[in-house]
């Protein structure tokens, strides 16, 4: 068993580097802290088991295959540029493990700064945690999961890595109230709006990155709970959150990848005639000229202003 960690060791740091270096590339580890952070955190740790579609299903990989081939292929898959599918059941996936460089755009864009206490939503592997422990230091990172059995094993892997954040198994919709304020929320789980518990457990200034249709939303808050703020440029596909808040995924039919976020952010105000009719009067708009403004208990996104001619209610939160 020593042999086979001295293994892992060696090779996944090798994998790690080339991660590194293939990240940095895409423009994503700008931050010497973060790039640290993705070079430091070995991945494979947070991925002893995962789920690769096959012919007849998904196909699992695991770091005890006896076969050496088998286990060097899950090594090489732990630090490949992918999202890793960690818990399915009954044919779907329940979990994931994000993309590297998706999650140091994310991290990028979330702006921590020394001392700023962080909540993920979607503990997940614990591999984001990880990274944002890394970064702040354990005490001022709490993450959380509707699931106690995947709380547990994030919790577990990240013991393994040398991390003891707070690990809380609790509807992510109602966020953490025990450890507020935050000065950062980030959502590793797509959500249909904005829960207002988590900006009332926000500092203010604080920023919220949450995905939402296929985009990821930037808020800041402001005093009173209001927030507003606008989406980044990428696409972004993540598993829906579950629990109080939880809906169905509202993303549009194949087809222009821009349109089905705009039609995913604009239903059910808009059925798809008119979301396309809008859609290509407006120049077919790229995800940033969109936001969404929280206030009191109303919340709606909109198109360049939000105050303007366009702007849909989104779904109670």
């Amino acid at each position: 068993m020593g042999e086979r960690r001295d293994e892992f060791a060696e090779a996944g740091a090798r994998a790690r580097r080339a991660l590194v270096r293939e990240v940095e590339a895409a423009g994503e580890l700008t931050d010497p802290a973060w790039r640290a952070a993705f070079a430091e955190v070995p991945r494979h740790l947070f991925v002893p088991y995962y789920y690769v579609p096959g012919t007849s299903g998904y196909e699992r990989l695991w770091s005890g295959d006896p076969d050496p081939a088998r286990r060097a292929r899950w090594l090489r898959g732990a630090y490949e540029d992918t999202a890793i599918a960690t818990r399915v059941r009954d044919g779907e996936l329940v979990s994931s493990a994000s993309q590297p460089s998706l999650m140091a755009l994310m991290l990028r864009a979330l702006d921590v700064r020394d001392g700023d206490d962080v909540l993920e939503i979607g503990a997940g592997t614990g591999y984001h945690a990880a990274l944002l422990c890394h970064r702040l230091g354990e005490e001022h990172v709490t993450t959380v999961d509707l699931d106690e059995e995947i709380a547990e094993s994030a919790r577990t892997h990240l013991a393994a890595a040398g991390y003891r954040p707070a690990v809380v198994a609790v509807d992510g919709a109602r966020g953490c109230p025990e450890r507020a304020p935050y000065d950062r929320i980030v959502a590793t789980c797509a959500v249909p709006s904005v829960p207002y518990a988590w900006l009332a457990q926000c500092a203010p200034g604080a920023l919220v990155l949450a995905p939402l249709s296929t985009g990821l939303l930037l808020l800041r808050v402001e005093d009173g709970g209001r927030a507003e703020g606008r989406f980044l440029a990428t696409s972004a596909y993540f598993v829906a959150l579950r629990g109080a808040a939880a809906r169905a995924p509202r993303h549009g039919p194949a087809g222009d990848e821009r349109f089905r976020f705009f039609q995913g952010l604009v239903d059910p105000a808009l059925d798809r005639s008119e979301a396309l009719s809008l859609w290509l009067r407006e120049g077919r708009p790229e995800r940033e000229r969109f936001g969404v403004t929280v206030s009191g208990d109303r919340q709606w996104a909109w198109l360049d202003d939000p105050g303007g001619p366009y702007a849909w209610p989104l779904p109670d939160a």
